[in-house]
């Protein structure tokens, strides 16, 4: 090497050196590996030194040892299918990560087509990929010298890439020797490279602050270049969420070793250095496994998944094989099929199953690639040390590395992986009625009755809590309200969270961003005013999976239950998002907790309405009553007068007091009443219908004498008297007989003949008394 700053590769870079081995791999020495400093006058000083132990892992066999081998079977690619409708939205990269992940409520419906593999480890420590030391490995050199003290390590000085291949060769001297191995080796020649540093995101940093926290950001160095700014940190966390991408340009092997750190930020520099890694980009573009730029596993022209490599698939195909020292695929004229290796690959027909597929020839050749075992579209997980703890982990990033040599052409568009920014909503709630609410108060008549005002806040945003006015006095758990409460908020609808930035101490620079469910959070309370509230009951509406609402009262039940009325139609779906839907109103129970159980405590009549930010200033609306009061427009409630005293408002204190509670008892007294009255009027009645009684009617002149009192008419001779009212009296008896009548002439006319002297009778017709 004439120049180690500019060119640290061999002119001569293959050796071939034939030596005697014992058969037994044990009895194999060491190979010692010498740097040796060239300087004028024939000295040569030693600069580093090396020994390689258990030659036994380089031993191949002479035909095709060391070199890949092409896909083992034919690869059934994607048939034709129906084609979803999410694939509409094809959502962004963080989707595709989150289904990767396994979290499918932050995850895209239609992103399971185009995975992403995840490694928990760094790329190198993968066992399929061979450390990515399949061309080279590196060998640590360490300073010549004497033996070290007690507990001190040597410290390597440099290192050494290369590769030892150890196979058999003839015993005849007049058999030709096999084939030499590397043969088709990549230039030696330094490669001008495009490098793009995907850091997605770090956990279980080691904090660096009081509170346990710490405020990372990222710094990326190769060579001399250094990126990444203090400024752009994430503040109060030790589980940051970055989604940065760094580009920079080096020279490879130069410039090889790519140092990604993370700092925690400081009011005043210097920032301390919670943890680093360093990647090997040499390793990753020299390794068959073809690791500078994963594969996706679906090809597609546009959109958030599109093709980022240099090289068309095909090309890329044409590539591979022949820095494998593979035949190039053949494909046919449609690009249908190709044959690659000992293997057909044929596409099967019909349309793709996602947007933006491409070619049949590109996505034949990346299925092709695919099953050559070469490094998928990933995301390594690689572990963060300081020098100041060796060995003691600090935390890990979750990141990527895709590496473009110049020479094979501009690359494509990078990945977005800018974090997911919350959308501001507005959440609006019109509290119309309660019905059914828990009474725990007693008037002066001993009534029981509750003074009810709902008060309403979204979970995490407790400092926007609101509350109606009061519905005093309510004798039946009736309220009525018509107050609007309004709750504006961030929400990542890719996620279904809600964004909470806040400051945990008034004295914090930066506020802590936490994430929960959005959840609406209602209580009933009793109002007290020398006492604390009485606690009614509680309603939880989370807005992403809202509960379906009761259309009437009496249908509002802790478990969905139908409708008694067939013509009220069936219910929907149990549940339903108010992030589609936008609006919904109806009755939902209010529940307390007694004895471990929930107990209906009440219910409350509710419309949601969900607008974004710009919708709700075109449509502006204030709370509770106030102007803008409109969409929709609240009036005040119509509610019993606030005073049930018996001496102010009797019929209204009866009205609320008494026939609410007892109206059943009421109304049956009321036809007990009327029943016995009807009784007593009959038994009244009874002596004047009993002339009627046994089917025969008595005849007219016997009609006010008995048969005793005519054989006493017939015995006696006593005169009778006539006493003022026209009553006949026996002399010296108490008795009393009624008088008989005259007879009554056949033509109409008055009867003035009476006994009394002044009772009258009139006639219209013969025989009509």
């Amino acid at each position: 090497i004439a120049d180690l700053t500019a060119n640290p590769n061999f002119p001569i870079n293959a050796f071939l050196l034939p030596l005697h081995l014992p058969a037994e791999e044990e009895y194999v020495p060491p190979l010692r590996l010498r740097v040796l400093d060239t300087q004028g006058f024939g000295y040569r000083p030693e600069l580093g030194q090396a020994c390689v132990r258990g030659l036994g892992r380089f031993c191949c066999q002479p035909h095709g040892g060391g070199q890949p081998h092409g896909p083992g079977a034919p690869l059934a690619s994607l048939g034709p299918g129906t084609r979803e409708e999410e694939d509409e939205d094809e959502g962004d990269w963080w989707s595709k990560f989150y289904a990767a992940m396994g979290d499918t409520a932050k995850s895209h419906r239609g992103t399971h087509r185009d995975s992403l593999k995840v490694y928990s480890c760094e790329l190198e420590a993968v066992p399929e990929f061979e450390g990515l030391q399949d061309f080279c490995q590196t060998f640590p050199l360490y300073q010549p010298g004497g033996p070290l003290g007690a507990g001190e390590d040597p410290v390597p000085v440099g290192e050494f890439k290369g590769l030892f291949r150890l196979y058999p060769l003839p015993e005849d001297p007049g058999v030709p020797p096999p084939p030499r191995h590397f043969q088709e080796l990549p230039p030696s020649q330094p490669q001008q490279c495009l490098v793009r540093v995907y850091i997605v995101r770090a956990f279980d940093l080691s904090p660096r602050d009081r509170n346990g926290l710490c405020d990372p950001y990222v710094r990326v160095s190769l060579g001399a270049k250094t990126l990444g700014q203090r400024d752009q940190y994430v503040p109060n966390t030790v589980e940051p969420v970055f989604g940065r991408m760094f580009e920079v340009t080096g020279t490879i092997p130069l410039d090889k070793d790519l140092r990604v750190s993370l700092l925690d930020y400081d009011l005043l520099p210097p920032d301390q250095e919670i943890g680093s890694t360093t990647i090997d980009l040499e390793n990753r573009l020299l390794s068959r496994f073809r690791a500078h730029c994963g594969l996706p596993r679906l090809y597609r022209t546009a959109g958030p998944g599109r093709w980022r490599d240099q090289l068309s698939p095909s090309r890329a195909l044409e590539h591979f094989a022949r820095t494998q020292g593979l035949p190039a695929p053949e494909f046919s004229a449609d690009g249908t099929a190709v044959t690659f290796g000992c293997s057909t690959f044929l596409l099967k027909s019909g349309p793709p199953v996602h947007r933006h597929p491409g070619a049949p020839r590109e996505r034949l050749a990346l299925h092709v690639l695919r099953a050559c075992h070469l490094v998928p579209e990933h995301l390594e997980t690689r572990t963060l040390y300081n020098s100041t703890q060796p060995g003691l982990e600090q935390g890990k990033v979750q990141m990527w590395v895709d590496v473009f040599p110049a020479s094979l052409g501009p690359p494509g568009p990078p990945v977005d992986i800018t974090p997911r920014k919350p959308q501001r909503y507005e959440l609006r709630c019109v509290v119309w009625n309660t019905q059914d609410v828990d009474l725990r108060d007693t008037n002066v008549a001993g009534q029981r009755m509750s003074d009810i005002y709902v008060t309403g806040w979204l979970d995490g945003l407790e400092e926007q809590r609101q509350r109606t006015d009061v519905h005093y006095r309510s004798l039946q758990g009736d309220g009525s309200f018509n107050w609007r409460f309004v709750f504006p908020f961030e929400y990542l609808a890719a996620e279904r969270l809600c964004v909470l930035p806040r400051k945990e101490h008034f004295w914090s620079l930066d506020e802590t961003v936490q994430k929960l469910p959005p959840k609406l959070i209602l209580q009933v309370w009793d109002n007290d005013m020398f006492t604390a509230d009485d606690f009614l009951g509680v309603l939880e509406l989370e807005l992403s999976r809202l509960p379906q609402p009761a259309r009437h009262p009496e249908d509002c039940a802790l478990t969905p239950r139908a409708s008694r009325w067939p013509w009220r139609g069936a219910r929907g779906p149990p549940h339903l998002s108010l992030f589609r839907q936008k609006r919904v109103k109806g009755w939902w129970p209010c529940t307390v907790q007694e004895g471990g159980k929930r107990r209906l405590s009440g219910k409350l009549e509710l419309s949601l309405e969900l607008l974004k930010a710009k919708e709700a200033e075109e449509r502006p609306a204030g709370k509770g009553r106030e102007e803008p009061n409109m969409y929709p427009a609240l009036q005040p409630p119509l509610r019993p007068e606030g005073s049930f005293l018996w001496l102010q408002a009797p019929l209204r204190s009866l009205r609320y007091g008494l026939w609410r509670r007892h109206r059943c008892r009421i109304v049956l007294g009321l036809a007990l009443l009327l029943l016995l009255a009807l009784i007593l009027t009959f038994i009244y009645a009874a002596p004047v219908t009993s002339t009627y009684l046994g089917g025969s009617i008595v005849p007219k002149k016997q009609w006010l004498l008995t048969k005793k009192e005519k054989q006493t008419k017939k015995n006696t001779t006593a005169p009778l008297g006539w006493d003022l009212a026209g009553v006949r009296k026996h002399p010296g008896s108490s008795r009393v007989q009624r008088p008989r009548l005259p007879t009554l002439p056949q033509q109409g006319g008055c009867c003035r003949d009476s006994p009394s002297g002044c009772a009258q009778r009139c006639w219209d017709a013969p025989g009509t008394t």
